[in-house]
């Protein structure tokens, strides 16, 4: 008899600056980095203290497992992180020992990308012999996903547009990819992330039709992998788009990841303290709502396509 299960996938954090090394290397599968770069994200994590990622994760998981029991389909689910611990192969190993037959996983980044969710996809079943697996690819403009966005932006959004006297414009954001992953060599897409991560800001904002001007750009563009090499990254950047903004009559802005679902690194230094204060020399006020962390919203969302997903492996 089978016994299913969910697997929700994440990308990992170390939890010490002083892991910073061994993280990079599972990061870029071994290939070295420029010693300048560990050191540069050393000083990001001594800055933010601590990248709560893999505990909000956590926390995520127990939401989901809740939802899927008040919701008359109980399943264990389980958490792995693809670059660090608890790792994907030491989870799919506990899930075979606790008797898992098969399991609904899912990614935690929205937007499908191949250097991206692919790299979950291929991890994920590279370990999964006598497992059977429904993996969802995209969940870009899941209804439950979009409206945890949106319960988080329009207060925020609201009492700064109150606090300004007008309303402010929202900047949305997602990680950016190299372009060679998502580009073919004349330029045009051949992946449908950046598509869809636009989708995703679009939704939210059909949901918050009060803001009267958006504006989207790619963050967190990645270091070269290795000396004297040159990788250009999808954009446009947050600091392009931060001074075109500033030329313009605006001087006060919310901006709000739609790639992100917790409070990690490129939340705590990239949006909280870089483009914080980049936005400042730029003579721009610049705040964002709180993230979706343990929103219930977003585990309802989680739970539905985990659902969706184990109805699928009962049906073959």
């Amino acid at each position: 008899m089978s016994k299913q299960a969910v697997l929700l996938l994440a990308h990992g954090t170390p939890e010490t600056a002083e892991q910073i090394p061994e993280y990079l290397r599972n990061v870029v599968g071994g290939r070295p980095m420029p010693q300048a770069a560990i050191d540069e994200i050393q000083r990001r994590y001594a800055l933010i203290g601590h990248s709560p990622l893999t505990e909000i994760t956590l926390e995520q998981g127990r939401l989901v497992e809740a939802e899927l029991a008040a919701s008359g389909h109980p399943a264990p689910v389980y958490v792995a992180m693809r670059n660090w611990r608890p790792t994907i192969p030491d989870v799919i190993g506990k899930m075979r020992a606790d008797g898992v037959t098969e399991a609904a996983v899912l990614c935690l980044a929205p937007q499908n990308s191949r250097v991206s969710v692919g790299l979950y996809r291929r991890a994920v079943e590279a370990e999964s012999s006598g497992l059977r697996i429904d993996f969802t690819g995209s969940w870009a403009e899941h209804p439950l996903l979009i409206e945890a966005f949106a319960e988080r932006l329009f207060p925020a959004w609201t009492n700064l547009s109150a606090e300004v006297g007008h309303a402010v414009p929202v900047l949305f954001t997602a990680h950016s990819v190299p372009c060679r992953t998502v580009e073919d060599s004349a330029g045009q897409s051949t992946d449908r992330y950046a598509e869809e991560a636009r989708r995703t800001a679009a939704l939210v904002v059909e949901h918050v039709p009060e803001i009267p001007q958006w504006f989207f750009a790619f963050q967190s563009q990645g270091f070269s992998a290795g000396a004297g090499s040159k990788v250009t990254w999808l954009g446009p950047t947050v600091e392009e788009t931060l001074d075109a903004i500033a030329n313009s009559e605006v001087h006060t802005l919310l901006l709000q990841p739609v790639g992100f679902l917790c409070d990690h690194v490129e939340i705590l230094y990239d949006v909280d303290i870089h483009f914080h204060e980049y936005a400042a020399k730029c003579g721009l006020r610049l705040e964002r709502p709180e993230s979706l962390n343990a929103s219930a919203t977003l585990a309802r969302a989680i739970a539905d396509m985990a659902r969706q997903g184990l109805a699928r492996l009962s049906s073959r």
